[in-house]
């Protein structure tokens, strides 16, 4: 049987927020095409992989993506002509050797990503495998517990929250269809208490509520009542999550509240208001509570709070091994956000995983504010084993459908499917 490449090619489509972004499509010698669509993040780390833009303000206000579609049909396509798709490592290789950047600022991000994710789903489909078989381990059957966004703010949204998102977690569902229902059952509640208080429920890039709240703390009330209303017992069957994604409000040495009208902090006086949120309210998870370039904070973050809670990176690691080792070393975090457009190949973002595991560490696979309807992270967390997963709020069909592919692999494995954090 072949297992050679036969044609890589892109298409200029765009994102959940009308950005351009990269369909590739890869054809293989037996005639098994794959398809992959990338994503677009807004709160960006500043050592994430290069998302290559054409800067042509005459064209959707510089952020087209032809110059990456063009890299993916005039160059990369060319040179993975033949190539055998077997070998998914060493064509991630040979995208990064073709690029010769740390930072694939050359060709692209978007561009070397799609072709990744293309390949895989295309030597998936042509072995009759499903995508997460392919990419996991034989046994791969762990579906993930999801973080649900259900409120939205800081460059997500505009509302008066300086957080950027806060998460329902459906921890003690004992299964994902079930806490895919308890997750909507939940937002719906805090749908009809906004309504009640007459306060917006427009949603952000995200799906997750916007209100005008008067401060970041009545969201925290709010989801707690939702989760009460709702029927389920808040930290037991639901808890919180929280992604205040800090490096977006840290300004000249500080951190800054000013949505909320709280005034300016230090890196002490975050930890000592997390220590606070954490006595009052159901929450399992932080991340980017601190700023990218804080290590020194993050290290406090970690050893006062690391024991009760997750402490997720995801700016200040960016799925990017180097940076990973160097957490795992200073005690930086306990948990990493893994986004494969953050690195720019499957088996970079593998190697990322493979590391948090070596460490005891747990690990994220997260969608990104910018996205498209592919299902592509749904199967990869399942590969993974890793049992999380940050994918929107219940609505918005960008983010339903990684929920709806979900519950497809859990009807396909049946008996054997398994749910919950690992």
């Amino acid at each position: 049987m072949s297992r050679q490449i036969h044609s890589v090619r892109a298409l200029e489509i765009l994102d959940s927020r009308g950005t351009p972004t990269l369909r590739v499509f890869a054809q293989l010698d037996d005639g098994t095409i794959g398809a992959a669509s990338v994503p677009s993040g807004a709160s960006t780390g500043e050592h994430e992989a290069v998302e290559l833009r054409d800067g042509d303000p005459h064209r959707y206000l510089g952020k087209g993506a032809r110059k990456a579609v063009a890299n993916v049909n005039a160059v990369i396509g060319p040179e993975l002509h033949g190539f055998d798709w077997t070998e998914q490592a060493r064509v991630d290789e040979l995208l990064c050797q073709l690029d010769g950047t740390p930072n694939k600022g050359k060709l692209g991000a978007n561009a070397i990503l799609g072709v990744s994710q293309a390949i895989a789903r295309a030597a998936a489909q042509s072995r009759g495998v499903p995508l997460y078989a392919y990419l996991g381990r034989p046994g791969a059957r762990r579906l993930p517990v999801p973080m649900m966004n259900v409120m939205n703010g800081g460059k997500h949204a505009d509302s008066s929250l300086d957080f950027q998102e806060f998460m329902i977690v459906p921890q003690g569902a004992p299964s994902f269809s079930e806490a895919l229902r308890y997750g909507s059952e939940t937002f719906q509640a805090l749908k009809s208490l906004l309504h009640e208080r007459g306060l917006s429920t427009g949603v952000g890039d995200e799906g997750g509520f916007a209100p005008a709240l008067k401060s970041n703390e009545e969201a925290c009330e709010l989801i707690v009542a939702a989760i009460t209303r709702a029927g389920y017992r808040p930290d037991e069957d639901i808890a919180i999550a929280l992604d205040p994604a800090a490096s977006s409000f840290f300004q000249d040495g500080a951190y800054s509240l000013s949505r909320s009208r709280q005034g300016n902090k230090s890196s002490r006086e975050m930890i000592a208001l997390y220590r606070a949120w954490l006595d009052r309210y159901p929450i399992v998870s932080l991340e980017d509570g601190l700023a990218e370039n804080d290590w020194e904070g993050f290290q406090q973050l970690t050893a006062e709070l690391g024991g009760r809670i997750q402490i997720v990176g995801d700016d200040i690691l960016v799925t990017n091994p180097t940076y990973i080792r160097r957490a795992i070393a200073e005690k930086t975090c306990n948990a990493a956000l893994i986004k494969l457009n953050q690195i720019g190949t499957v088996t970079e973002t593998v190697e990322a995983i493979e590391l948090c595991r070596d460490a005891g560490w747990g690990f994220v696979v997260s969608h990104r504010s910018g996205e498209t309807e592919d299902g592509f992270i749904a199967d990869f967390a399942v590969a993974m084993g890793g049992g999380q997963i940050k994918t929107g709020s219940l609505c918005r069909s960008e983010r339903i459908a990684k929920y709806n592919r979900l519950l497809e692999i859990e009807a396909e494995l049946g008996e054997r499917a398994e749910y919950g954090k690992a």
